[in-house]
């Protein structure tokens, strides 16, 4: 197993968690989907003693990267990493979390991984659980910044069905599955925190 690394993570970790800090549980279990290399996964974890971190991805080389830095840098509520596909709502393998995390991903995947997302937080967050979502986003009557514009391009050159998405059509979805956006922050590097609540 290889611990790979995201130079990103380490650019943006403590400001997510500035926010995280604001809008999590004091207690319960946190799904965290898409994992990627589980460096979060460690970073928050060891952040919130209070709270079982739980990993998933639907990659086999992140789920054992996750594995790697769990092994070497892991404490003891951050739990065994899970296989999970996010556009397979239906058949995730965690019931219940009172919080899911879930870091760039939504332009790095299909929008069906994004309508899945919303459908399982919906699914099972329990009334008042947040679902915390973090990357760069267009909005309605805001200029995309040209750094996001170039990145939205190379995404939709690498995948057709890749690219960013507008916060607008994302909250709209997420109400579909009693889910309302509560709070937005602005970001470093033109990212948004966006946190919803199911209500």
């Amino acid at each position: 197993m290889t611990a790979r690394s995201a130079p990103a993570t380490l650019r943006n970790r403590d400001p997510i968690l500035q926010v995280l800090r604001e809008v999590m549980p004091a207690s319960g279990l946190v799904l965290e989907v898409a994992a990627g290399t589980g460096e979060h996964a460690v970073f928050f974890a060891r952040a919130f003693p209070g709270l079982s971190w739980r990993p998933t991805d639907a990659d086999p080389d992140a789920l054992a990267s996750i594995a790697a830095w769990r092994a070497v840098e892991g404490t003891p509520n951050l739990l065994d990493p899970l296989t999970l596909s996010a556009a397979e709502p239906g058949d995730w393998p965690v019931d219940r979390a009172d919080a899911i995390v879930c870091i760039n991903m939504i332009h790095i995947s299909p929008w069906a991984a994004t309508e899945g997302l919303l459908a399982g937080a919906g699914r099972i967050l329990p009334e008042g659980g947040v679902l915390y979502l973090y990357g760069p986003y267009r909005e309605a009557g805001v200029d995309a910044a040209p750094s996001n514009e170039a990145f939205d391009a190379d995404l939709r050159r690498r995948h057709p069905l890749w690219g960013l998405r507008h916060v607008e059509e994302v909250m709209a979805e997420a109400r579909k599955h009693d889910l309302t956006l509560r709070r937005r922050v602005e970001m470093p590097a033109n990212n948004l925190s966006l946190v919803f609540e199911k209500l």
